[in-house]
């Protein structure tokens, strides 16, 4: 009989995790009535980010995703409001993506919920616990470098 794969089992709880994370943030947007995609609230997050309008390019390197996959989320997003194209000032061919008023309401009802949801996610720890699993988390996610594949 084989040992159990401790790292695997691991693995599989985290996903379990995330898995869980989303669903729940996704019923705080739905009861706070915020009909966005979670690629759409990636790509305004990642906005915000920047201290002055970024360019579509630039997006799309932050993203790891294609130019055109920007375009289709940009369009989606502008649509409803949330971000407007706007000429560079330097140079009028480049286009910047700036975050309109229900743009940033947008991102602070995304943020009410990414906490509601942790809180509720959460809320079985005690503060140590949460202390614990903070540094824990950061660990794997800042401190330990990618293998090559």
């Amino acid at each position: 009989m084989n040992a159990p794969d401790a790292d695997g089992l691991l693995a599989e709880q985290l996903l379990r995790l995330t898995r869980r994370l989303h669903r729940s943030q996704k019923r705080q947007l739905e009861a706070a009535d915020v009909a966005i995609t979670p690629a759409q609230s990636r790509l305004l997050r990642t906005v915000a980010h920047y201290e002055s309008p970024p360019r579509m390019a630039d997006l799309a390197e932050r993203l790891e995703v294609v130019p055109r996959a920007v375009t289709s989320l940009v369009d989606g997003l502008e649509a409803s409001g949330r971000v407007r194209r706007a000429p560079d000032p330097a140079n009028r061919r480049v286009v910047r993506i700036e975050l309109t008023d229900e743009g940033r309401a947008t991102l602070k009802r995304l943020r009410s919920a990414r906490r509601a949801a942790a809180e509720d996610i959460l809320a079985p720890l005690t503060a140590e616990q949460r202390e614990v699993l903070g540094g824990l988390l950061a660990a794997l996610v800042d401190g330990v470098p990618e293998r090559p594949a």
